[in-house]
């Protein structure tokens, strides 16, 4: 199997991250003797937030936690460090929550060029905002997330809609991206299934 690279979008709460860790583990059972480099977004950026020693952080914490998404050379920043320092050609890559603009989009888009990467996978979790809104609010109460109360999750529903939904559509009609809409208001395993279907691993 050659190397596959995976985009995962949608609205927050869209379950994004857990499909991509079941998409993985499916990628390890169908090609065992590849790695999989998995670039989680949010986690990244929540470990970055927790030092107290860096001004970037903390003004990091402070866009996050008001609801508001970065400007483009912060995620750029991580997956880019990842790239250069660990890709080899030789693994499958996921990505969980980026990109979250056009123009990150964009410059994603040279990394498949540069690498000579074949079409990547763009799953995107079709959520309606008010689906989204009961499982986000279910997760703050269960982890305590700052970014999990009904303000910060409006105000994200707003910078969706204005920065998240471009790249949507801009995937959708990309001749160089294989795009899946996926109907993710179902079970998690019938999302799961679904997906492993459509990009061959079942």
């Amino acid at each position: 199997m050659s190397p596959q690279m995976f985009i995962f979008i949608g609205r927050y709460g869209s379950g994004k991250g857990t499909q991509a860790k079941l998409l993985i583990g499916a990628l390890q059972k169908a090609d065992p003797d590849k790695k999989v480099l998995y670039m989680e977004t949010g986690a990244e950026f929540r470990k970055f937030m927790a030092r107290s020693d860096n001004h970037t952080a903390i003004m990091t914490k402070k866009v996050v936690d008001g609801g508001g998404l970065l400007p483009e050379f912060m995620p750029i920043h991580l997956w880019s460090n990842l790239l250069v320092n660990d890709y080899t050609s030789r693994e499958h890559l996921v990505f969980d929550g980026s990109p979250r603009k056009l123009l990150e989009a964009q410059i994603l888009d040279q990394v498949f060029s540069f690498y000579g990467m074949e079409k990547p996978w763009v799953v995107f979790l079709n959520v309606d905002h008010v689906a989204s809104l009961k499982r986000l609010i279910l997760r703050g109460s269960q982890s305590g997330r700052a970014d999990d109360n009904k303000e910060a999750i409006e105000r994200r529903k707003n910078a969706f809609e204005k920065d998240v939904d471009p790249v949507i559509e801009w995937y959708r009609t990309d001749p160089n991206i294989r795009f899946l809409d996926i109907d993710g208001e179902r079970s998690i395993e019938e999302i799961h299934l679904d997906i492993v279907k459509k990009v061959g691993l079942k």
